[in-house]
């Protein structure tokens, strides 16, 4: 191995150098305050866990994406966590075993096995909110305001709504009648949104259940989507319309305190299709290749931890929004001090700190270069002076 192979990182794998550890360590303080302002509690959970608990309730993608290993002690599998929300949907559900409504909220690194997209970490810090024990629009509605309004702390501007609801597709593959294998190539083809595949697949079934599946991939875009997904659902799958009409309610919420806010409907939208079972969403920037906050609601994920609860949350990474704030956190000034045991020194650095000053011992080799000031002895008081 040469020196050069020492140092080098695993693709997708990066460090966070001072400046801009700070700036993450900042916002992550920012953000954390406030969830705690709107009520979420934080919790901290395990790095690792038993997959047993880790990967259920959150389909196949979850376990593709975890590194597992072998515990010394219990000789059971362990993975490092690829996200946070089946460790919280467990604290609430088992830990915790709160009644009514709770509210928790997190942020800690998480490890991938893969990218999820080209140039993407694989080591985020993952910060989010759940709300649990509530089955109205007004929870997921909520927890939406609450992810904009950490867009909006972060510095984040110009970014677009996008709303879904996974109770449309299961309506309209439920009016198909498909069988399970037609059914899984369907949903390939609408999860890579590749209409002329979506024709191929179709090429055998009758006209008007393949015309509703076809007719599914275009329903994305502005408010006139709800209008043309009504005339579409009416008569060929009325099951959908109740997804329909929630997807108008919560903007028409939404909108009462945002009335610009830009909205884009996605009635295709198979994200997180395996354990979403309502409203999805997502914010999206202009030149930023993915979401960089998404959610949505998941009922039911805490049944196998002994509770059945109804939950949505939404989950965001500190690296991500960091990398889209304008203006880079000023390099603070530093104190220079000299090394000495005078009790009045300490007296006066002591209270420099807890002003939140930066307070740094000089020592042989010279004064830290963040350092713009020093302390200097005039007339026996140690008084703050530019650096000579």
């Amino acid at each position: 191995m040469t020196s050069v192979d020492r140092w080098q990182l695993p693709d997708g794998i990066e460090e966070v150098l001072p400046e801009q550890a700070a700036q993450v360590e900042l916002l992550r303080r920012r953000l954390l305050d406030q969830f705690r302002a709107w009520g979420y509690e934080l919790v901290i959970p395990p790095l690792v866990e038993f997959t047993d608990s880790l990967l259920i309730g959150l389909g196949q993608d979850l376990d593709l994406r975890t590194f597992k290993l072998t515990d010394q002690i219990s000789g059971r599998s362990m993975g490092v966590r690829a996200d946070i929300t089946p460790q919280v949907a467990r604290i609430d559900a088992h830990s915790l075993g709160r009644e009514g409504v709770c509210r928790l909220c997190y942020a800690g690194s998480i490890l991938h096995t893969r990218s999820n997209s080209l140039m993407a970490s694989r080591s985020p810090i993952q910060l989010g909110a759940e709300l649990f024990g509530d089955d109205s629009l007004a929870s997921d509605v909520e927890v939406i305001r609450l992810m904009l309004a950490t867009l909006a702390l972060a510095g984040v501007e110009n970014y677009t709504l996008d709303l879904g609801h996974v109770g449309v597709y299961r309506a309209v593959l439920d009016a198909a009648g498909l069988d399970s294998e037609l059914e899984a190539r369907v949903f390939d083809c609408l999860q890579r949104k590749s209409l002329p595949d979506l024709h191929n697949v179709l090429a055998g079934v009758a006209p008007e259940p393949a015309e509703l599946i076809l007719g599914l991939l275009n329903l994305h875009g502005d408010d006139d989507v709800l209008s043309r997904a009504r005339a579409l659902f009416e008569r060929r799958a009325p099951a959908a319309l109740a997804a329909v009409e929630a997807l108008q309610s919560v903007a028409q919420s939404l909108r009462q305190l945002q009335p610009e806010l830009p909205i884009y409907y996605d009635l295709a939208e198979l994200r997180g299709y395996h354990y979403h079972t309502g409203l999805v969403f997502a914010a999206y920037v202009s030149g930023h290749g993915k979401a960089l906050a998404n959610g949505g609601r998941y009922n039911g994920v805490g049944e196998v931890f002994g509770r059945a609860r109804p939950a949505t949350g939404f989950n965001t990474d500190l690296k991500a929004l960091m990398s889209l704030t304008a203006d880079p956190a000023p390099r603070p000034s530093a104190i220079a001090v000299p090394d000495s045991a005078d009790p009045a020194l300490a007296a006066a650095v002591q209270q420099l700190r807890a002003q939140g000053e930066i307070v740094i011992h000089r020592l042989p080799s010279g004064s830290d270069p963040r350092c713009s000031r020093e302390l200097v002895e005039v007339d026996g008081d140690w008084r703050v002076q530019p650096l000579a």
